[in-house]
């Protein structure tokens, strides 16, 4: 059985190491663009499939696969706030600090979309998502000065990650904590053996 996880996040490999699966890693180059119109939960869920099916495009070959299954894992995490709008990455510092102020005190969504493919003789499809409700503390703007300058909101969704000790922005949460962190592992493994199930 080959492995193949579509993303570059290393929070994403670390979450899947956790469940002793040995992986490749390609990262998928599409377009993520929000289509006009999209709510953000179609959205994310969109993006999962194109990365997956990015991914899948590039190794799927009878000389890559022969007879051997393949499994192809894609992600992707948004967050989203009160108003319905995506929280993205910030491009700059200035982005970040609106960002962390605007969330300050309140709740947001996040969701991760996830896909996995099965490549071979038995190929098959999952897509699921998973929301948690984050509530973030009262932190300080000389908290959100510190963080900034550690540069670690520049590649989070909503410019944080609640796993940051320093910064520990997030008062507390409902739902799953791994898929704040960027992969809802429990519902990947469920998914993983609907595919087992299915050999």
């Amino acid at each position: 059985m080959r492995f193949i996880l579509g993303s570059s996040s290393p929070r994403r490999r670390e979450l899947l190491a956790s469940l002793g699966i040995t992986f490749e890693v390609l990262k998928p180059q599409i377009d993520e663009t929000q289509h006009p119109s999209e709510n953000p939960y179609d959205y994310v869920r969109r993006l999962s499939v194109e990365k997956a099916d990015t991914v899948a495009q590039r190794i799927d070959t009878p000389a890559t696969i022969l007879a051997a299954d393949t499994i192809v894992l894609a992600a992707d995490t948004i967050g989203v706030d009160a108003a319905g709008e995506i929280l993205g990455k910030p491009a700059d510092a200035d982005a970040a600090r609106q960002m962390l102020r605007r969330l300050r005190g309140q709740a947001h969504i996040v969701c991760t979309a996830f896909t996995l493919l099965r490549l071979g003789d038995n190929p098959q499809r999952i897509t699921d998502a998973v929301k948690t409700t984050v509530h973030m503390r009262e932190y300080t703007d000389d908290d959100i000065e510190a963080y900034i300058a550690t540069g670690d909101p520049f590649d989070k969704a909503g410019s944080y990650a609640i796993q940051h000790s320093g910064f520990a922005p997030v008062a507390h949460i409902e739902g799953d904590y791994n898929n704040v962190v960027g992969l809802p592992i429990d519902a990947v493994q469920a998914a993983l053996e609907k595919l087992d199930h299915s050999a």
